[in-house]
């Protein structure tokens, strides 16, 4: 990684590298489908190494994801 890459993308672009709607990015974020880390109140972006992890399979959940006690 180059020093001028960014570590982090909006939940609007990693819809648009994931090829789904802006809609479902942000209720996969919500529910913990899809990497985001709230910054304050109203933003919200998404880790491009989790989100690649998460492309790669490793994991089944992004690290902090929602996950039921029953897995």
């Amino acid at each position: 990684m180059t020093t001028t890459e960014r570590l982090t993308v909006s939940v609007t672009e990693a819809a648009r590298m994931l090829g789904i709607s802006k809609n479902l990015a942000y209720s996969l974020a919500h529910s913990g489908g899809l990497p985001a880390i709230r910054l304050g109140q109203k933003r919200m972006v998404v880790s491009r190494l989790q989100l690649e992890n998460l492309l790669k399979g490793d994991g089944d959940r992004p690290a902090g994801g929602n996950r039921d006690s029953n897995d």
